[in-house]
């Protein structure tokens, strides 16, 4: 008997190719599994519902405790499925576009969806608040060789002011800034714009935003502390933002902005 050969029709590299298949196929089947983790189980669009559980192709949820000292899991069997969505089918088929009944910019539809997350704070590794402003965070300073936005003007869409910059919002987590705290001139109201949506002119001394109005400036999501924002505002006021990139004017919802 030759070297290697257990049979006259199978060796060692026969049985280890095989083995490799095998392992392999196990491999692909366990990565697709835990691909579904998030996002699963699917919505049924037809019976408004969630698509019943399948115990072979989902994963059993896996406990995932978070620093605030939350438990999630994942994937969630038991999520309510949300009706209440202020928009309407066009057509019945799964996959067809929505039409939006509330032309607010709080709808939560569409870019300005948003999740609900914790109310709570995000924290540094010590446990201080992460997203401050320059008042708080008093180790941060604005550069003086770049532009400081802090007393510029804020422009809208439509170029008129919506109001002035009071303070700059840093994570002190990743040392850059987050927010712009801006005062509205009607009554003094203070809301953040996200650093994503503005630019900061040093020629002209402003900072303007292509996201909203001005007059759209006063129905920004506040945050109950004047110096700290939680989770769940922050995603209200980036949605608030999100939906007036579309949504600001009758004319952004046409197919060329």
């Amino acid at each position: 008997m030759p070297r290697g050969e257990i049979t006259g029709y199978i060796d060692v590299a026969q049985i280890t190719l095989y083995a490799f298949w095998l392992f392999f196929a196990g491999l692909v089947f366990y990565l697709r599994r835990e691909d579904r983790r998030e996002g699963y189980p699917l919505e049924n669009e037809a019976a408004g519902r969630l698509k019943s559980y399948d115990p072979v192709l989902i994963p059993t949820p896996k406990a995932f405790r978070l620093s605030s000292g939350h438990t999630t899991y994942a994937p969630e069997t038991n999520v309510a499925y949300e009706t209440d969505v202020p928009a309407t089918k066009r057509e019945p088929w799964p996959g067809a576009p929505y039409f939006r009944t509330d032309t607010s910019l709080q709808a939560g539809v569409g870019p300005g969806s948003w999740t609900p997350r914790h109310d709570e704070h995000d924290r540094t590794w010590d446990g201080h608040y992460r997203i401050v402003p320059l008042r708080v965070a008093d180790t941060f300073v604005v550069h003086e060789a770049g532009p400081n936005p802090i007393g510029m003007s804020v422009l809208g869409a439509d170029r008129t002011v919506a109001g002035t910059i009071s303070d700059l919002w840093v994570d002190r987590g990743e040392s850059f800034v987050r927010y712009y705290e801006v005062e509205l001139g009607a009554g003094g109201r203070r809301v953040l714009m996200p650093a994503t949506f503005c630019t900061t002119s040093l020629f002209t001394r402003t900072v303007s935003t292509e996201a909203l109005l001005a007059s759209q400036f006063a129905d920004v999501p506040g945050h109950k502390d004047p110096d700290s924002v939680t989770l769940l505002e922050e995603e209200r006021i980036m949605a608030y933002f999100g939906a007036g990139t579309l949504y600001a004017t009758p004319a952004r919802a046409e197919p060329i902005l």
